[in-house]
């Protein structure tokens, strides 16, 4: 694996999120990203995918918009774009690159791509595990970034929650069946 460049976009990511322009605060680093990238490498071992690939798209899934909050919505899309010119920029593999942009660009569950590889499914399947892992950071987002009322901020929470159970592995889902079921039970 290369270090340097891990390091170097641990370090990019960790400075996006604590920018000021960053709507989602600091918790999208320590509570999302950071531990996603545990769960997608426990799930590139387990799987047999590119441990870097995953590691990589781990890490810049959701900078486009942690960066700039217009393109939340296609964070996806814009995500793999700019992933391809970091990337570029240390001098990766452009066969690698696509690689990652694929896993950042099929890793929402609002979207659902098809996953072609196992690379995209451990990155998306990361992503949901650590949504359902870390559910605090969705009803911060709910409620302080969003500024939900309580029935608005728990339904938004239940949808997010069931569409990331959806885009999920048969293998992810086996693993925390019981952790969503208890999740969907305590927000009702």
């Amino acid at each position: 694996m290369n270090e340097t460049l891990i390091n170097n976009l641990y370090t990019l990511v960790e400075t996006a999120c604590k920018s000021e322009k960053n709507v989602f605060g600091y918790g999208i680093w320590s509570h999302h990203i950071k531990p996603m990238v545990g769960i997608a490498k426990g799930l590139a071992n387990e799987y047999g995918a590119d441990e870097e690939i995953v590691v990589i798209a781990s890490l810049l899934h959701d900078l486009a918009g942690i960066k700039d909050e217009s393109k939340r919505k296609e964070h996806h899309f814009y995500g793999a774009e700019e992933a391809d010119g970091i990337l570029s920029d240390y001098g990766y593999k452009k066969e690698k690159i696509e690689k990652v942009k694929k896993c950042i660009y099929n890793h929402r569950g609002s979207v659902n791509n098809k996953k072609g590889s196992m690379e995209e499914l451990c990155v998306a399947d990361a992503d949901a595990i650590a949504h359902i892992q870390e559910i605090g950071s969705l009803f911060y987002v709910a409620y302080k970034e969003m500024d939900m009322d309580i029935d608005q901020g728990t339904g938004w929470i239940k949808e997010k929650i069931e569409r990331d159970w959806r885009k999920m592995s048969k293998n992810g889902k086996m693993k925390f069946k019981q952790r969503y079921e208890e999740i969907l039970r305590v927000i009702g």
